[in-house]
């Protein structure tokens, strides 16, 4: 792509209304356009990230055999009636009508109207376990939506369902998609350490907040602090070894401000290992038993005859809130660096040009060709600006590996940069290789 043909409203000042960093970034670097009160237009380089994030989520839950399917954003109010929480979840939920006067609802999240198609689709114990996600927009009218897409009213996210015969088999799926999250946030390069949380109008009760520290962060945390020396590596996908990682993790006190109990953190944890501080939720599970299939009639038939209310569980990461949380964690000394799994170009060709002098410009197409060819995903600033103009707005953007033609490239060598780190001259050969590994890698 050429940076004059990307469609990139940059804005040179921050907007008053953005009041925390990944807010600030994303409107600054034209990732995103606020389109009403928390709701927002995704612009092609917030797009891009988020399409990046969307695909390693779901290659975490097609390896733990969770299946996808997708749901409509609409959703008939009389699931909702059945399982008692049309009334009970208040004003976030959007209520609306069709033009028959027939309740409707912009969903919220997925419980009802999953269970209503596995209550139709599956009547015997032998399709279990079942578990089935999607990923799609979702709405909740916030009374106060703020920090950008941190909190907003209407969003992308992955939502998941377990269905299972009883609870030990239930707690298996629960387990796997424990598993399942640490993994995925790993590979977006971020450290989000499980904590004991409230069920909320979720209900249930098992439930784990997956959070990364930010001092802008809306939760007040109290954690051990040896619980982020613990090595998910040692561990694979299989019921036994999952269950040690559940409970070498559960060996550490953890738990959001809505679990904690004074008490229990100093009896518990020195003071010198007590960690006290903000953190930022980016994924969220829960383990609810027969709280919808019962109300909703979701069983199914056993070897003798009798029926069973099957055990679910749900399970959701925000996708699009998980943007402004890799800046929140990446974003320093006025620069962002996207970890190179989600970052919208793998490299950026920055050539300095003069007016009169198209060398270089022809030396940065050819590498831009090349490195096109090679199936790199490439970004070529053609701008005639000057180069501390382009370093600042690359210092936005984010991308992490440069290639810089100026005074210290040469014919045969490139100056090759990694934000915030090391600058290396490299053959242009040398540059594919490491590119290409490094994608590997991740």
């Amino acid at each position: 792509m050429y940076l004059s043909k990307l469609f990139i409203p940059i804005l040179k000042e921050t907007p008053s209304e953005a009041k925390i960093k990944s807010h600030q970034l994303m409107l600054r670097a034209g990732m995103i356009k606020q389109s009403s009160t928390g709701i927002y237009s995704w612009l092609p380089l917030g797009f891009k990230v988020m399409k990046k994030i969307e695909k390693i989520v779901r290659e975490e839950q097609n390896k733990i055999g969770a299946q996808e399917l997708l749901m409509p954003t609409i959703q008939s109010a009389e699931i909702w009636k059945e399982s008692g929480r049309y009334d009970d979840y208040g004003e976030e939920m959007l209520r609306i009508k069709d033009r028959q006067g027939k309740e409707m609802l912009y969903g919220p999240t997925n419980e009802e109207l999953i269970t209503e198609i596995f209550r139709a689709s599956v009547k015997s114990y032998k399709s279990l376990p079942q578990i089935l996600y999607h990923i799609q927009w979702k709405f909740r009218d916030e009374l106060r939506p703020r920090f950008g897409v941190m909190r907003c009213k209407e969003f992308f996210m992955k939502d998941a369902y377990s269905f299972d015969l009883d609870d030990e088999a239930a707690k298996k799926s629960y387990n796997k998609m424990f598993f399942a999250y640490l993994n995925t946030f790993k590979r977006l390069g971020l450290t989000a350490i499980p904590m004991a949380a409230d069920t909320g109008p979720i209900g249930g009760d098992l439930s784990h907040e997956f959070v990364i520290l930010a001092e802008t962060g809306e939760s007040k945390i109290y954690s051990d602090k040896r619980i982020f020396d613990i090595d998910i590596n040692k561990y694979n996908n299989s019921d036994s070894s999952i269950e040690k990682l559940r409970k070498e993790y559960d060996n550490f006190y953890a738990v959001t401000d809505d679990k904690f109990n004074k008490n229990d953190f100093d009896k518990k944890v020195e003071k010198e290992k007590q960690l006290t501080t903000k953190g930022i939720e980016v994924g969220h599970i829960f383990y609810f038993g027969d709280k919808y299939s019962k109300p909703l009639n979701c069983s199914v038939d056993l070897q003798d005859g009798k029926k069973v209310n099957v055990k679910m569980g749900s399970y959701g990461i925000g996708v699009s809130r998980l943007v402004a949380a890799i800046i929140e964690a990446k974003y320093s000394n006025n620069v962002m660096k996207w970890p190179d799994q989600v970052s919208p170009f793998e490299v950026a060709v920055i050539p300095s040009l003069q007016k009169n002098d198209k060398s270089n410009y022809l030396k940065a197409e050819k590498i831009y060709n090349f490195l096109k060819d090679s199936n790199i995903d490439v970004l070529l600033d053609d701008t005639d600006e000057h180069l501390s103009a382009k370093f600042k707005k690359f210092d936005l953007i984010g991308i992490p590996h440069q290639i810089i033609l100026g005074s210290k490239s040469t014919d045969n060598k490139l100056e090759f940069k990694e934000v915030n780190g090391k600058t290396e001259n490299l053959s242009l050969e040398e540059i594919k290789n490491k590119l290409v590994n490094k994608r590997n890698i991740n």
